[in-house]
């Protein structure tokens, strides 16, 4: 297998980093509360050997290797017990405290997702650079990976595109593997140092507490700050990424947007409509024909790797 993992350097976009250390003065076991922690492994192409650390014996308990890829491992374990993994690339051990869900990645801070989008109706075609940043949102960073590696996003709609506002998609064109999807909700992130929303950051979108499935947001260029501040108030919105580059001369101002806001706000299209049976067959191309869509999204530093993989 071959394939170099993409670091991100830009500082103003790579501020955030992966939090080492030890920790000392441990609470007794039987004083913890008991709970299970999933660790996922995002990197391209490595292994990781994970490690419970055991400060009251001086210890260091294997826990299992977790594959590539989005490949995870649920332990059973204490609020408050360390954890440590080891990556070659970076030469480093890597200490941590989990919540509930962990990705590892080691020092790395962006994966860049790339999408493949038309544009003006469906008269040209132009490319979204996403740089992904799970230590922002590890759950909602995670889950948009699994779909991109998945397939999900081939063929999506950009069904709610409003100037100044936001873009939203995330209604797969397969309605058996939307329906599949919309029925795996996932918890609610903590915010990650309380990152303001800006234009072309990306978070899911929701209907309540533990409510993200599918959809997607982006902010739009143009957008007040009032409505800035806006996102985030809810416990779903949690950016996970951005838009690379210049938001104001990115493919998101050549998508159509002359349907306006779903209703109430506009005539776009209803998104309960969208996940009818005959959503893709029938509504979208008769009702809203102008619409542009996602052709395809995939994990740059993965295409090479998945390609030898699947020879």
């Amino acid at each position: 297998m071959a394939g170099a993992f993409l670091l991100c350097s830009a500082l103003f976009l790579c501020a955030i980093a992966a939090r080492t250390g030890t920790v000392a003065n441990e609470q007794p076991q039987q004083q913890r509360r008991q709970v299970t922690v999933t660790f996922v492994n995002e990197l391209p192409n490595a292994q990781i050997d994970l490690y419970w650390e055991n400060h009251e014996t001086g210890g260091r308990k294997f826990e299992g290797t977790i594959d590539p890829r989005g490949g995870f491992l649920r332990v059973d374990t204490y609020d408050g017990h360390e954890f440590n993994y080891e990556i070659e690339s970076d030469g480093e051990r890597h200490y941590f405290q989990p919540k509930g869900f962990a990705v590892l990645l080691g020092s790395t801070q962006c994966i860049q997702v790339r999408c493949d989008v038309t544009t003006y109706s469906r008269k040209s075609s132009d490319t979204f650079n996403i740089l992904v940043k799970p230590y922002w949102s590890q759950r909602g960073a995670s889950r948009f990976l699994e779909l991109v590696r998945s397939g999900y996003y081939d063929g999506v709609a950009l069904n709610r595109v409003v100037p100044g506002f936001l873009t939203q998609f995330g209604i797969a064109a397969d309605p058996t593997v939307r329906n599949h999807w919309g029925k795996l909700a996932i918890v609610d992130d903590l915010p990650f140092d309380d990152i303001p929303f800006q234009p072309g950051y990306l978070s899911f979108a929701g209907s309540g507490i533990d409510s993200r499935t599918t959809e997607i947001f982006i902010v739009m260029p143009g957008v007040g700050q009032e409505q800035l501040d806006y996102f985030g108030e809810n416990s779903w919105e949690t950016p996970f990424g951005l838009l690379e580059g210049n938001v104001e001369e990115s493919a998101l101002t050549k998508i159509y947007s002359g349907y306006g806001d779903m209703p109430p706000w506009g005539k776009g299209p209803e998104s309960s409509r969208i996940y009818d049976e005959d959503g893709y067959t029938t509504y979208l191309p008769n009702a809203f024909p102008l619409l542009d869509y996602i052709e395809r999204c995939y994990v740059v530093d993965e295409v090479d790797i998945v390609i030898e993989e699947e020879l």
